[in-house]
């Protein structure tokens, strides 16, 4: 368990979060942040204010095009699309925040290491060691038709990104200490001896280079993973500084973490933080929360909701039976949560219907809805159950849910001796605890 619980805010840089036609609810203003700037800076103001950990946003390169075999379902309801690209946005949120780490997606299918390293790398040293990488394999169907490339099947994307963190791994430690000189009269600027030349040939990747960035305050971002298959979690605990995950209650919790535990007990490895993702819903009663939970989900349709889940899962769900129980279906896409909510309260399995509504409302987050007490002492418990990490916490309207959960829950939270109230350190790494 961490020394208190860690928080970071969980978006997308499209017309929603992770819910469903939260753009079309009174008061959003997700489509006025589309393209307007100032908005994303107050929000991760907010985030600062309330002593997050960081800001962290999944992505969706490409389409959801899965159900029905068709676009058309994403694209009309704005399930994900457009998604505009993270990394573009962090730097203006590093120009208007100090502390608050930064953290992307990005998939090792889309972008080469060198590009990352690069990316990343620049705003790591521009904002003083704030920046953090979500490694994704890249199991969107849209993701590789967008891109023109083939689709390696679910086992075989973790061993070409094994290699590709070697890769990345040569590139971050290839400016050593004291390489930079900057001796304006003598015009030497650094000490080629101290800069490693690249020279990878491996089986996926090769790269004959110097590193095209200079080491932050942190050495290089933040890493966090979020595989649930086993050969993901074999990836995680070589690789993760902090694993994020989605469970859909306590037990799936405990056991996502023995699995973890166990993994890294296999590898030799210490095992990563976890931390969960979760979707509070804050009310003044909890009458109040519980009304706009089910607001929420009034307005899902049905057809959006499969769109996103279809993606996710790497299944077509069209022309399925909605009230039937989800079986356990084979996936080249996201193994591991389809096993977790193919059955997920006790030995009753959820429908279709049940799955795709709860993947529509949060993609399978559990909610948190009451009071702004019953929420902090909801997230104590969970806290203290599992020994997680932290959460991942993913917002509903946008920007009230993200200024509530600041102004009325982390207060309870601090009171409590279980969050910070302030800063530890400059760096997100630091404010982690690692």
């Amino acid at each position: 368990m961490s020394k208190h619980i860690h928080l970071v805010s969980f978006l997308i840089n499209s017309p929603i979060n992770h819910t469903v036609l939260s753009w079309s609810q009174p008061g959003d203003n997700r489509l006025d942040a589309l393209h307007d700037l100032k908005l994303w800076q107050e929000l991760a103001q907010t985030l600062e204010r309330g002593r997050f950990d960081g800001i962290f946003f999944a992505d969706t390169p490409g389409v959801f095009d899965r159900y029905r075999d068709s676009h058309e379902d994403a694209v009309k309801y704005g399930v994900c699309w457009p998604c505009m690209d993270p990394v573009v946005l962090l730097s203006a949120l590093a120009a208007a925040t100090t502390h608050l780490g930064l953290a992307a997606t990005m998939s090792t299918s889309s972008y080469q290491p060198w590009t990352i390293v690069r990316q990343l790398g620049t705003l790591d040293y521009l904002s003083g060691g704030r920046v953090g990488w979500n490694i994704v394999t890249g199991h969107l169907r849209g993701e590789h038709r967008a891109l023109g490339l083939h689709q390696l099947e679910h086992d075989r994307r973790y061993d070409r990104a094994d290699e590709y963190m070697e890769v990345c791994y040569k590139l971050w430690n290839s400016v050593k200490p004291g390489a930079i000189l900057a001796d304006r009269e003598s015009g030497i600027y650094a000490d080629p001896s101290k800069v490693e030349f690249i020279d990878h040939q491996g089986e996926f990747f090769s790269c004959q280079t110097v590193s095209p960035v200079l080491p932050s305050p942190q050495g290089h971002p933040v890493l966090f993973q979020a595989g649930s298959s086993g050969r993901g979690q074999q990836f995680a605990v070589s690789h993760a500084d902090v694993v994020f995950s989605i469970q859909p209650n306590v037990p799936g919790m405990k056991r996502f973490t023995v699995n973890l535990e166990d993994a890294a007990r296999a590898a030799g490895k210490k095992t990563p933080g976890v931390s969960f993702g979760i979707q509070p819903i804050v009310g003044g009663t909890e009458e109040e929360a519980k009304r706009k939970l089910a607001d929420l989900v009034e307005k899902l349709p049905i057809d959006a909701c499969l769109a996103r889940l279809s993606g996710t899962m790497g299944v077509d769900f069209a022309g399925m039976e909605l009230d039937q129980p989800l079986a356990e279906i084979e996936t080249q896409a996201s193994q591991g949560l389809m096993k977790a909510f193919s059955n997920i309260e006790g030995d009753k399995p959820l429908t279709l219907r049940e799955v795709a509504v709860r993947w529509g409302l949060a993609v399978g987050k559990p909610q948190i809805v009451g009071t702004p007490e019953q929420v902090a002492a909801e997230m104590e418990r969970i806290w203290c159950e599992t020994g997680c990490y932290g959460y991942n916490v993913t917002p509903t309207v946008m920007a009230s849910s993200v200024t509530d959960f600041v102004d009325q829950v982390v207060p309870i939270l601090q009171a409590k001796g279980v969050y910070r109230t302030e800063y530890e350190g400059t760096t997100l790494r630091e404010n982690l605890g690692l």
